[in-house]
């Protein structure tokens, strides 16, 4: 018998470890310095667009993240999307029928910055029932890269979680629980209107707030309570000697109470109701 070559064929994508340095102190002030060059304006709505209004921007997003959450991209994807979209809507008048357009470019490039295999421009038109060209959505990225002077490198209030977690005295397997209601958290903040010019640092810290509550950690840990978890993160946030974050205690309550009022359900969904079978992403069709 001849010999033969046998292959095995792994599907999952291999990563590297993640390395322990780039959890330092040095970096997370390097993250809190940049952060805020990356917030969109908060008026947009009223001072740059004329036709879109904070309801149309609520339906794309959650279709954004439905197509992220079928697509099983990396967590990291659907904020940094977010971000594209609101610093462009910053400062460019869109029209109403082209915002989905610009939804599936976000994701386009977001994809592309953070995925090993990135999203196709054809499968992102699927996802539009068609309604957008590959030819339009990569003129669409060309346009969205010019306003956005090819600043790319957005820092995001996931990127801030895990600093957040490293600093928690928390077995291992709650640590993994806990990250996952966290993104859970980031990612439904990335979808409410109310949170567009908050700095990631102060969403990523009430994230994680409301995630140890909702996990009732509290009743382990007293440190872990909501007012010491909170205060205890404020003081890291203010680490950085030339952070502006003055206010960040009473900011991070604010954004804790927001995060576990208002997404608490949608987080017990997510996190748990996973074992389901899948829904397509639907199409937000014409918004109006």
């Amino acid at each position: 018998m001849e010999d033969q070559l046998l292959c095995c064929e792994v599907d999952s994508i291999r990563r590297a470890y993640q390395d322990i340095n780039l959890l330092n102190d040095r970096v997370l002030h390097t993250m809190l310095k940049a952060e805020e060059s990356y917030l969109p304006s908060p008026n947009y709505f009223k001072c740059v667009q004329k036709e879109i209004v904070p309801k149309m921007r609520k339906i794309v997003a959650t279709w954004m993240l439905e197509v992220c959450e079928e697509q099983k991209c990396e967590e990291e994807v659907f904020p940094l999307a977010m971000n594209y979209l609101d610093r462009f809507l910053s400062v460019e008048a869109t029209r109403k029928t082209r915002l989905q357009l610009l939804g599936a470019t976000c994701m386009f490039l977001a994809s592309k910055m953070k995925e090993t295999v990135p999203l196709t421009a054809e499968k992102l038109c699927i996802y539009t029932d068609n309604s957008v060209q590959p030819g339009e959505l990569l003129q669409m990225e060309l346009l969205v890269l010019n306003k956005l002077k090819w600043d790319l490198a957005s820092v995001t209030s996931h990127d801030f979680i895990e600093h957040f977690l490293s600093k928690l005295k928390i077995y291992p397997t709650t640590k993994q629980i806990l990250r996952k209601h966290a993104q859970t958290f980031v990612a439904l903040c990335a979808t409410d209107v109310n949170f567009i010019a908050s700095p990631p640092s102060m969403v990523a810290a009430g994230s994680v707030v409301a995630a140890v509550q909702g996990l009732y950690l509290k009743s382990q840990d007293t440190s872990l309570s909501s007012q010491n978890l909170t205060n205890f993160l404020s003081q890291v946030i203010r680490s950085d000697p030339v952070s502006s974050h003055s206010s960040s205690f009473f900011f991070m309550e604010g954004c804790y109470h927001v995060c576990y009022v208002t997404h608490m359900h949608a987080v017990c969904y997510e996190c748990h109701a996973k074992t389901e079978c899948p829904q397509p992403a639907t199409n937000p069709g014409h918004i109006s």
